[in-house]
Order: C-alpha cells, then sequence, then structure tokens
C-alpha cells in the first residue's frame, strides 16, 4: 500500500531497516475498504504499532488506544488529522461501528482488554483482529471465543492474517490488575495485565535486587521500572534518595506509583516515556536498568543502546549506571564504549551485574 510508505517508525534511527507497518496493517486496510465495512465511520483501533491503521482511517472519526509511549509518538507524528488517542486502558469505552485490534504478544494484556470492551461495546458491533501468522496462537482464539463470540478468518496473506468476531458475549468482570506476593517486598505488589513478569519475579530481577547499592545518592533512576521494585528496594537501601520511574508502558508507571505509594510516605516522580530522552527529565547520580531487548515482537538491542546514551546525558559527573543482563548480551561492551569503563560487579551462569560511572 503506497501510501504507507511514509510513515515512520519511532524514534527516528539512521538508516533503520524496520518499517512502520507490517502485511497485518496492509490487510487491514484492504478490508475495511470494502463494502461491508466503508459506511462504519466510529472506529476504535486498539494497539497500532506506528500509526499504519489510523493513518489509513484517519478520514473516520478513529479513537486510538495504545499502553506504550513510543507508539503514541509514532501515531501522532505520522496522523495528518486529528484523532483521539488513550493511553488509559480504563478510557477508552465510547459508542464505536467498528474496532480494529492489532494482537498482543501478552495475552493477559489481549483479556485485559476483550474485559474492558465487552463491558460498552453494542451487541453485534464488529471487531477485526489482525497478525502475522506465526504470532497467532490458540490462546488468542480461546479468548477471542470467551469474551467476545465466535471466530472466522480470513485467507492468509504476505503471512498475515485477520480473525473476524462480532460481540455476542455479555459483560465480564476483570481480575486485573494483579496482587503479587513476593517475599523480597512486604506489601503484595499491584501488578497490571501489560507488565512483564506479571505474575511471579523473574530471576534476573531477583539477582539485581541483591545487588542495589546503599550511599549518598540524592536522586535515583529506575529504568524501564515495570512494576517499580528495583525502584521500591533502592528506596529501601537509601531512605533519603528520591525514586524516579520511567517505563515506555503507561501500565508500568500505573502499577508503580500505586506499588510505591502503599509502601512509602513521601513522593516520586514518575515519566511515562521513551529511555530517557527527554531534555527536561531531572537529572540523577544513580541509574538501575535492565534493559528490554525487544519492542512488541522486533528484537535488537537498540533500546538497551538508547537507555545508556540518555542516562549518560542525565547523570552527575561521578554518577553511577547499574545494568543487569544476560551475559550474552555483551552489555558490558557498549557501556564501555559509552562511558570509557564498566567493571562487572557481580554475575553468576545467566546474569553479569555491570557498573559505569561518568567521568
Amino acid at each position: 500500500m503506497n501510501t504507507l510508505k511514509n510513515l515512520k517508525r519511532y524514534p527516528t534511527i539512521k538508516n533503520n531497516p524496520l518499517q512502520a507497518w507490517d502485511a497485518s496493517d496492509e490487510l487491514v486496510l484492504s478490508e475495511v475498504d470494502t463494502p461491508k465495512y466503508l459506511n462504519l465511520q466510529k472506529v476504535l483501533i486498539l494497539n497500532d504499532s506506528f500509526g499504519a491503521l489510523s493513518y489509513g482511517l484517519q478520514a473516520r472519526d478513529v479513537t486510538t488506544y495504545s499502553d506504550s509511549f513510543v507508539s503514541t509518538k509514532a501515531i501522532a507524528s505520522n496522523i495528518e488529522q486529528r484523532i483521539s488517542l488513550r493511553s488509559d486502558l480504563k478510557r477508552i469505552a465510547g459508542n464505536y461501528e467498528l474496532v480494529i485490534l492489532k494482537l498482543p504478544k501478552n495475552l493477559s494484556f489481549m483479556e485485559d482488554i476483550l474485559i474492558e470492551l465487552s463491558n460498552f461495546l453494542d451487541k453485534d458491533t464488529p471487531i477485526i483482529f489482525s497478525g502475522m501468522i506465526k504470532h497467532m496462537s490458540s490462546g488468542h482464539f480461546d479468548l477471542i471465543n470467551k469474551y467476545i463470540g465466535e471466530t472466522s478468518t480470513s485467507l492468509g496473506k504476505k503471512k498475515a492474517r485477520l480473525i473476524y468476531a462480532s460481540f455476542t458475549k455479555g459483560p465480564a468482570v476483570s481480575p486485573y490488575p494483579i496482587s503479587l506476593k513476593i517475599d523480597e517486598w512486604s506489601t503484595p505488589l499491584v501488578n497490571e495485565s501489560n507488565l512483564f513478569s506479571r505474575e511471579k519475579l523473574d530471576i534476573g530481577t531477583r539477582f539485581f535486587l541483591e545487588n542495589i547499592p546503599s550511599g549518598n545518592f540524592t536522586k535515583i533512576l529506575d529504568l524501564g521500572c515495570a512494576n517499580g521494585i528495583v525502584g521500591l528496594n533502592a528506596k529501601k537501601k537509601n531512605p533519603d534518595a528520591k525514586i524516579v520511574f520511567v517505563d515506555d508502558s503507561y501500565m508500568a508507571i500505573k502499577s508503580s506509583k500505586e506499588n510505591y505509594n502503599n509502601s512509602f510516605e513521601d513522593s516520586a516522580d514518575y515519566f511515562w516515556t521513551n529511555c530517557y530522552e527527554q531534555s527536561d527529565l531531572p537529572q540523577i547520580d544513580l541509574v538501575l536498568c535492565n534493559p528490554p531487548f525487544h519492542q512488541g515482537t522486533t528484537i535488537g538491542d537498540f533500546i538497551a543502546w538508547q537507555m545508556f546514551n540518555d542516562a549518560k546525558k542525565k547523570l552527575q559527573r561521578g554518577g553511577k549506571m547499574i545494568v543487569i543482563g544476560n551475559g550474552h548480551l555483551r552489555y558490558d561492551l557498549k557501556l564501555k564504549k559509552i562511558f570509557g569503563n564498566c567493571t562487572v560487579i557481580n554475575q553468576n551462569k545467566k546474569f553479569m551485574i555491570l557498573e559505569s560511572f561518568r567521568q
């Protein structure tokens, strides 16, 4: 679809080989241009990756929801006309004639979305689910059948497929956010549905918690905070420090805020943003980071690179960055290139904990 070729991913990366749409986006836009859907003007789009769906339908009355700051920025920058953007799943309710949902990888997030839809959609509202065939699972179909109705599918095209359903079920009660009790924290943690490791504490984070330093830190950044457990432990070890929570996921920021407020009397800072890129974000003297190595279904080290570079710009001279990662990712080489120094402060068979300081 030629019109999509002008779309850009966010953030802009020079000579980026990745495009801002996929074959499933093209398939959706071709489908909604057929007589069956052409007159349906009030459209809700969920999980639009970089704005291809919103761009293709912007002439209609479109509301777009995304939990991701990166996706939201891309959508806003790629759209020529005004559409309604939502980042809070609890604020998507409306009277829609058509719903388009790009399948998320995370089935808990998928379930949360479908339950939310079940509480306001009119009966027989058509829903188109889109995705690449290799990322579709039986779990996706099970959830659609449970909360929406019977499914049918399109033919595959360019390794993409559409799933069709009309809303025939009734309102459902959401189990989200879930409450998680872990040995490492006295208060049960509030975990929204789109958080990484929302049902248990992953082994990498558990190892990281054992290696959080205490010292004369005044402002500590939990970069890529998820539910905030790293920042919470940093506060426990450094009670006089101000904690800054940052994540690309709106649900992560929401969870971190609730977990902090459930544990401490003072306030923290929260920023829904990409890495630590904004120029007006506060200076810090300690960064704690467990970088993600994927964005949706795209795997790579580009997020880690930006996190490390952004953190360095905002670190006070002499400030430290502490990173955990799988040994094979070789974050030590990246940190040494950026900071000019890197020390392995602990490691086990799977993970390395690294420290760099700003000279």
